[in-house]
């Protein structure tokens, strides 16, 4: 419940143009927040619609940037790994549908990126940021699990290594016995 209200009053002060961190924000073994975002080929995406599976929810500052394309790279380059354990990856930014749409054809990346432009989705994860006038989603991760609760966190990622961290740890929470 309490996670609940934080995110509420956090959204209704993001919409006033305010923020503060600590209110945001979801804790493991919680509920995943729901989402219905658009991908960069106009698709809806929603958390429900993903029930029963694994979930990669990638959150990214700005599409085309250095760390942000090493990020997306990297997990374009493991995506067989991740369709064999059948996990769905998903990139989230504040950017529109169109810049997400130019970003994935550059890069040939097979996985959809959805544009948070509400900043709905940031705020829920509690990963928006806003530094002087620029507004963005952190980059933090989260494994969601197949009945729709936050299996892992990461608030500190190389965009580098990211991929490779998130497959093994998904095999292990897949597997837990080994």
């Amino acid at each position: 419940m309490a996670g609940i209200l934080s995110r509420t009053l956090t959204t209704i002060l993001i919409s006033l143009g305010l923020t503060i961190p600590a209110l945001a924000g979801v804790t493991v073994g919680e509920a995943a927040p729901p989402f219905r975002l658009q991908d960069q080929k106009g698709n809806w995406h929603s958390l429900e619609q993903y029930s029963g599976k694994w979930i990669v929810l990638y959150f990214y500052p700005k599409d085309d940037t250095p760390g942000c394309t090493k990020e997306a790279c990297a997990f374009r380059d493991n995506i067989f790994a991740f369709e064999d354990i059948g996990a769905i990856i998903l990139g989230v930014s504040l950017d529109d549908v169109a810049s997400h749409q130019a970003f994935a054809e550059k890069y040939s990346l097979p996985f959809s990126l959805l544009s948070d432009a509400e900043k709905t989705a940031s705020t829920n994860y509690g990963v928006l940021n806003k530094i002087g006038t620029f507004t963005f989603a952190k980059r933090e991760s989260f494994i969601i699990d197949p009945a729709g609760n936050i299996a892992r966190h990461y608030d500190k990622v190389d965009a580098e290594s990211h991929s490779v961290e998130v497959l093994a740890d998904l095999k292990e929470l897949m597997n837990p016995a080994g």
